[in-house]
């Protein structure tokens, strides 16, 4: 068993992941780290074996969980890096911890604007960093001023978007780093116009995508010139079933989870989305989901 720091938050083993993951599939992290504030973390991560894996969930909207669950620590954060608050006219300081909605919401009582987007990405800051999460024609790197990370080896360290180095639904954070905080930059706007906005992309989502339903949100990254949907519907996969997995009927680039999928029926599903796209348009559909842990 790995030999642990003290901590001040929640360490828990063997802890099932499935219920903290929009697809409610998979198996159990080796350790649950739930850290008390940033000082904690911190300390942990300095006293933790290097050799332990360390890998940060937020909301678990844009991942599979392998069945055989996810060696070494995974790190939630809770309430306690969940704040948002205004610093001036146009800036947010964002927890790493904080959703999407909070984020925007806050934006819209501050009069700020620019962010309205974070609102339709269902996730947490933390994510949205690492992912350079992005919808409607935006993304983070186009309101990131920087972010705040703890690093593996227990070091605080403040990055710039250039640090970050993103492209499209990637950033280079270093592995096993975790984004406990981050600055994003708007501009001044009425909290009318930007509920407004906030409103219109809540109805555009609801129109296009299955919200109601188990799903890990946009599986593949769209290629250079395509929509990842429309070559997913081309090549005649909408409504493919694979168990209780299911390319979804209302948006062809959500995959389903109807009731006792397991996550190897729905990474392999996927698969064969990639197969068929690739056999009838010849472009190779890459994974948007983050896949982890260990398959069985």
């Amino acid at each position: 068993m790995i030999d642990l720091p003290a901590v001040r938050g929640r360490l828990t083993h063997g802890a099932p992941l499935a219920p903290l993951v929009w697809f409610k599939a998979g198996g159990a992290a080796e350790w649950l780290f739930e850290p008390a504030d940033v000082d904690d973390l911190a300390d942990f991560l300095r006293g933790l074996d290097p050799s332990v894996p360390v890998m940060a969930l937020g909301l678990g909207s844009n991942l599979i969980v392998r069945d055989g669950g996810v060696p070494g620590v995974v790190v939630r954060l809770g309430k306690a890096f969940a704040r948002v608050e205004s610093v001036d006219a146009t800036t947010l300081r964002c927890g790493g911890g904080a959703s999407g909605i909070l984020v925007s919401s806050t934006a819209r009582d501050a009069g700020i604007g620019g962010v309205e987007f974070l609102r339709s990405i269902p996730g947490t800051v933390g994510g949205f960093v690492r992912m350079n999460g992005g919808a409607y024609g935006r993304e983070v790197k186009d309101v990131l001023t920087e972010a705040e990370v703890v690093l593996r080896s227990g070091e605080r360290r403040t990055l710039s978007p250039g640090d970050l180095d993103y492209t499209y639904r990637h950033s280079a954070l270093p592995e096993g780093a975790v984004v406990v905080a981050a600055t994003f930059r708007g501009h001044p706007a009425e909290p009318a116009a930007v509920q407004a906005e906030m409103d219109r992309i809540a109805a555009a989502r609801e129109a296009s995508q299955p919200l109601r339903s188990k799903t890990g949100g946009s599986t593949f990254k769209n290629p250079d010139g395509h929509k990842a949907w429309a070559l997913v519907d081309a090549a005649g996969c909408r409504g493919l079933r694979r168990g209780d997995a299911q390319v979804s009927e209302k948006h062809t680039n959500f995959l389903l989870n109807l009731g006792t999928a397991t996550s190897a029926d729905i990474e392999a599903l996927g698969e064969e989305v990639r197969n068929r796209v690739k056999a009838y348009s010849g472009v190779t559909l890459e994974w948007e989901i983050q896949r982890v842990g260990v398959a069985v």
